[in-house]
């Protein structure tokens, strides 16, 4: 993975690149609808785009939730990257974003296929199963050191 490098999207083409993997991931591959994966809280969220090169492989957004609390939304790895590493290494740019601004505690939304992939993130389950889009996720939270 030479090359490589995560941003925080700081112009509208960096922010439309996040948008793109995440329309691509959830929307194409997954089925969510476009009302779903598009929301209010993109205009205030700090989006992340990584990239191999030029090309935006993978995509996340960072927001306040709650008193010192940063929720992590839209983590998505386009799927012919998967499994090169890329969601550890959007994980650990957010979770720097995320000390830097404050935030003591971290929370997220996972689909249950995704669980063992936080959990060795340091990620716990704090909820029961809930569907959203159609999709069966648990709430996960994990404290910053």
């Amino acid at each position: 993975m030479d090359g490589w490098r995560i941003i925080r999207a700081r112009t509208a083409d960096e922010r439309e690149e996040a948008l793109d993997v995440r329309h691509e991931v959830f929307v194409e591959e997954q089925g969510v609808s476009v009302d779903l994966e598009h929301d209010q809280y993109d205009d205030h969220a700090t989006h992340f785009v990584a990239y191999d090169g030029d090309q935006p492989v993978g995509a996340a957004r960072l927001r306040e939730y709650g008193d010192s609390i940063g929720k992590i939304e839209r983590v998505a790895v386009r799927a012919s990257r998967r499994g090169e590493g890329w969601g550890r290494k959007i994980m650990a740019a957010v979770e720097t974003a995320a000390r830097e601004e404050g935030f003591m505690t971290l929370r997220l939304d996972s689909q249950n296929d995704a669980i063992g992939f936080y959990e060795r993130l340091g990620y716990e389950v704090v909820s029961e199963p809930f569907m959203d889009a159609g999709i069966l996720h648990r709430t996960m939270r994990r404290t910053l050191d």
